[in-house]
Formats: C-alpha cells, structure tokens, sequence
C-alpha cells in the first residue's frame, strides 16, 4: 500500500511541475538571453523524476502482489511467474497510460538536451506545445484513469493477466510500440512551434528528421513484434489478420512513412514544406485516433484491454482541441514561402511526391476499412466486419504501379533527370523477373491476373534493389538497405499468400491422418503441472511424400487465474518454410482439432522488417555524426 500512495503522489507533484513550467517557460520565451533558463532543465527534470518514481512505484506494487491497489488486484495474481508481473504493469489500460506519459516527459526532456543549438523561441514553443499534451495526459489519469485507486477490504487473491498477454514478446511489444506512438507528439510540436517562428525550412527539417526516423524505428519495431505474437500466440498461423488494432498502427505508420521521404525532400530542395506540415499533425492525429478508439471499447479486438465510454470521451474531446489548436495554428500562422525552382516531371522530386500519393491512398483504404463498420452499426444497427478480400481488392491493383515506381524513382536525379527510352539492364532484368514469375507461378492455381502482374513486378523490385549496391547512383547505402528490405518484405508476403498450405481436421490420440502432401500421427499426449497452469503437450509426427520427417508438440495451457484455456503453436522454422501445428479441445469426446500449415518465407518477412530498421538506424547515426 505504500508504494501505490507514494506513486500516487508523486503524479500529482509531477502534474503540479508540469504546470509550474508552463508560466516559467512562457516568461523566459520574451527573455533577451540567447540560452533557455537553468530553470526550464530543473523544472523538466523534477518532472521527470517524479513521473518515473510513479511508474516504478507501480511496478513494484506488481511484484509484491499489493492486492490493495485496484490495477494489481485486476491484473495479477501470486502465482504469476516474476516477469509476467512486472510486464503487467503496463498489460492494461492505466498502466499502459502512465507508461505513455513517462515516454512524453522523457522525449521533451530529450528534446531539450539535444536541441541546444536551435533556435530558443523554438526550443521552447515546442515545450509549451508539449506540455500542453502532458499536461492532458495527468489529467486524464488522474481523473479517469488513476493507475493508484485503493480497495477495501484488501483481496487475498488478484484476479490474474489475460493468459494470451503472458508471453515475452508482449513484455517489450506495448513499450516500443508507445515509443513509436509518442514519437509523433514531438514531430507535432516541433512543427507546430517552426511555423509560429516561421522557420519551415530545410535546417529545421533535417532535425525534425532525427526525430520522425526514431518514431518510424519504433513503430516498425513494434507493429513486427505485434505480428510475430499474433503469428504463434493466436493459433491461426498468420502474420496480419487486418484487425481493426493492428489497422489502428499500420495507418500512423504509412503517414510516417510518407513523412520521411517528404522531409528529405524539404531538406535537400526546400520544397514539400506545406506537405511535411500536413503529414506531421496527420501523424499525430492517427496515433491520437488509435488511441481513441482502442481505449473507448469501440473497437472488438483481442488487443484492447479497455470498455469505459468516459475514458473514450476524455480523449475524443482531448483530441479534438489539440487538432483545433494545430489547425489553427497552421491556417493562420503559416506562410508558405515561394522557392523559385523549376519542377520537372522526371525528377526524385517528384517520383516520391507520387509514391506519397500511393502512400495515402493505402493509408485511406486502411482507414475506410477500420471505420466505416463503426459507422454503420451507429447508423444501422447493423454488424459486419471488413477482411482480407476488401483490402486486396482495393490495394493491390495500386501496389502494381506503386512498386514500379518505387524501383525507378531512387534512381533518378534531384531537379532533373535525364530519360533513357532504352536501358538495356533494366529491361534485361524486367524479362528475366517475368521469366521467374511465370516458373513460380506454373503449377499454382492463381486465376487473378492482378496478382500475376503483382508477382512479376515485386521480384523487379527485389532484382533491381540488389543491383543497386553494385552500382554509384543516387542512393546512399542506408536507404538502399531499407528499400532491399522492403522489397524483400513485398515479395515474401506474395510468395507466403500464394503457397501457403492448410489441413484442419479432428483426431485422437494414436491415430493418423493422411492429406495429399503427406500423413500425420498423433503419437501420446503429456501432461504437466506448472507453477500457474496445466500444461497438455501433443506429440504429432509429420511424414511428407518427400520422405522428410518432422515431430511437432504443439501445447494447451489450461491457467488456473483466471481459468482460460490457450493454445500453443509449435513451429519449426527454416530459410524455405514453417512448419505450424496447433491443436484445441473438442468437446464432447477424446479428439482434439489440429490445425498444420505450412507457412513459405514467413523468416523472411520478420528478416525483410529488421533491414528497414538497419537502413533507417544507418541513417541515423549518419546524421547525428555529422
């Protein structure tokens, strides 16, 4: 009980430091020194201090099971494994918020260490701005969502973590997926406090740059790790479902996406300023959206951990005035300074302005689809839900030309590029991706000409990306890695689709099941006690018509806090393909359900997203060298 009244308490004295430096920074803003006052650094950092003895506070709440505290006793139990404990901290809604607000204070005190060289109007227009959504975030914790709230009399016994979130995937998955999420709110404010001081221009947009590839990194890192724990945690074998909460992380991450090739742009020609602006509060606003809609119980996913309409509410208005506040600030402040240079047609330019267009559209896709269901049950009362067949039917004909133009673009020059009708190599390379195609393709039984054309051009982009690095062109080192990566990551994901193998089917134990690629026995069963479930492991050997044999134990976990039953895939991985098995109860009778999929290049989808993040590190440090 001590440590939840100290971390209570210390979110207040951090709320009331937060308001403090608000009039402090505000005064020293009209001050004629050249360098922020000393009291700005000691004011953030108290802040700091004390929002992160919160969290601590909580963390050890977790740890000595302080069932006197309301979050613990709702997420925890004492016969939750150590790691479980700590990472339930944060595997709910309030925690996951205090975490949300210590990743705010640390950024803007970051911000402040590391920009000494800018501007200090700007330096401290980005902190107002900033505090303004710290400020928001104590409040809605405090009056909504209070990590500290007691009960009484004090529970023996917590009620225990949702089984499927304890797993150590999910114990690093929400930080860094926040990090990538909180990321955005600087690249709001810094934006928001470069047009007030008119300094949209290529010096600011290579600093804002540091701060959009940090977000983009941890986003990516974040959304592959959600994916990877879907993948074997869910039992279903797939790496994205096109759940609305996984849609809600893919659209703040094609905006970024689009954000860090409009910001070289406005750093290497001036142009795209206006363009840059709109993407980084169209960043934040999404992020801000997600967490709306997650945290208001809007959506149904087994992601979201929260069902309190006046939580949703808090942040809706919350969300509101921030975006009125940039809105306004954008219309009337900024003025779009007129750069005379000529724009041509064949230029790098251009060809990313374009594939930002791409960008936006998928982003607007994704959009539609997450929440016109939402729409339609208020308006109709009627339920449905948006899957894979919308989303391929509306994308992929658009990720044909996107692709293309992603495998000339890089190459062309700034200003403006000379255009070869006829380049021997590259048409050489389109007709040999054409000739690859058409063996891949021979003996599936695709009749969707979109996806043939998408085969063929996703392995010219491969081809092309790795012939980029025998070759001196335009492209510098770090972003021929992130593009190969993506290539890569293109590719696997069509080759997954189109061979990807599926035997579902009820079988005892002692028994075989035979299917055209090969047979499957169900050999023993062995069960276990563990320290908080029951652990029911099948022994299943594979024998395929190749005569390659494997074994596989997939597991049931039956936990007895709180009493849920989860299944466990086993996988075994290689450079060519997974092997996946699951299985599941049957009620009524001694069989259980079996799920085998054979699962190509699922390796390389994870492999294709660490490239990305190498390039994009690359790049990073790159810059901060210079």
């Amino acid at each position: 009980m001590f440590f939840s009244q100290l971390g209570f308490y210390s979110l207040i004295i951090g709320l009331v430091f937060s308001i403090i430096l608000f009039p402090v920074a505000y005064r020293d803003l009209f001050t004629d020194s050249n360098s922020i006052s000393s009291n700005i650094f000691s004011i953030s950092f108290l802040k700091l201090f004390f929002v992160l003895l919160s969290f601590i506070c909580l963390i050890i709440s977790f740890i000595n099971s302080d069932f006197s505290n309301e979050i613990v006793y709702n997420n925890s139990h004492t016969t939750k494994p150590l790691l479980y404990k700590i990472s339930g901290t944060w595997g709910n809604h309030e925690g996951s918020f205090l975490l949300c607000l210590l990743i705010l204070v640390f950024f803007i005190f970051i911000f402040l260490i590391t920009s000494r060289k800018e501007p200090k109007k700007y330096r401290i227009i980005t902190l107002l701005f900033q505090e303004i959504i710290i400020i928001g975030f104590f409040l809605f914790l405090l009056i909504t969502s209070n990590p500290f709230n007691h009960l009484f009399p004090i529970p023996k016994e917590g009620l225990g973590l949702n089984p499927i979130l304890q797993d150590p995937i999910l114990v690093i998955h929400p930080p860094i997926l926040y990090l990538g999420y909180i990321g955005s709110s600087i690249i709001l404010s810094s934006s928001i406090a470069a047009i007030i001081q008119n300094q949209v221009n290529s010096e600011w947009a290579k600093n804002l740059k540091i701060w959009v590839i940090i977000s983009w990194i941890f986003l990516t890192i974040g959304i592959v790790l959600g994916s990877i724990w879907a993948y074997y945690e869910l039992g279903w074998g797939g790496f994205w479902f096109w759940d609305p909460v996984e849609n809600i992380s893919l659209m703040p991450w094609l905006c970024l996406t689009a954000l860090v090739h409009s910001v070289i742009v406005l750093e290497k020609r001036s142009l795209f300023a206006t363009w840059t602006l709109i993407l980084s509060i169209s960043s934040f606003t999404l992020s801000m959206c997600g967490t709306f809609l997650v945290r208001s119980g809007i959506l149904n996913s087994v992601h979201t951990f929260a069902n309190d309409p006046s939580r949703g509410i808090f942040i809706l208005f919350f969300l509101f005035f921030l975006i009125l506040i940039s809105l306004i600030i954008f219309f009337f402040f900024y003025k779009e300074k007129k750069i005379k240079q000529k724009n041509f047609l064949f230029s790098k330019e251009t060809s990313i302005l374009i594939n930002n267009w791409f960008m936006m559209y998928f982003l607007s896709v994704v959009l539609i689809g997450t929440v016109y269901p939402i729409f339609l049950e208020v308006i109709t009362n009627e339920k449905i839900s948006v899957g894979a067949p919308f989303y391929s039917k509306l994308l992929i004909p658009f990720l044909i030309p996107f692709l293309f133009l992603m495998s000339i673009g890089p190459k062309m020059k700034w200003i403006r590029q000379n255009v070869k009708l006829f380049n021997v190599k590259l048409i050489l390379l389109f007709f040999l991706s054409i000739f690859l195609s058409c063996l891949i393709l021979f003996k599936t039984e695709l009749d969707t000409l979109f996806v043939s054309v998408l085969v063929i051009f996703s392995v010219y982009l491969f081809f092309v990306t790795i012939r980029d690095f025998f070759i001196n062109n335009q492209i510098n080192f770090s972003q021929k890695i992130s593009h190969f990566g993506f290539s890569l990551l293109i590719l696997s994901i069509i080759m997954n689709g189109i061979f990807s193998r599926e035997v579902i089917t009820n079988i005892g134990v002692g028994e075989k099941y035979e299917f055209n690629n090969g047979t499957i026995y169900f050999e023993n069963i062995n069960t276990s006690e563990k320290k908080n479930y029951t652990s029911i492991v099948g022994i299943f050997r594979i024998k395929e018509n190749n005569n390659n044999e494997i074994y596989l134990e997939p597991e049931l976990r039956i936990f007895n806090q709180p009493l849920i039953v989860t299944s466990e895939a086993d996988i075994k991985t290689n450079f060519i393909a997974d092997k996946f098995l699951v299985m599941n109860f049957v009620k009524g009778n001694d069989y259980y359900n079996i799920k085998y999929q054979t699962k190509p290049f699922m390796i390389w989808i994870w492999l294709s997203a660490v490239l990305m993040c190498v390039g994009a590190l690359i790049n990073f440090f790159k810059r901060r060298s210079c």
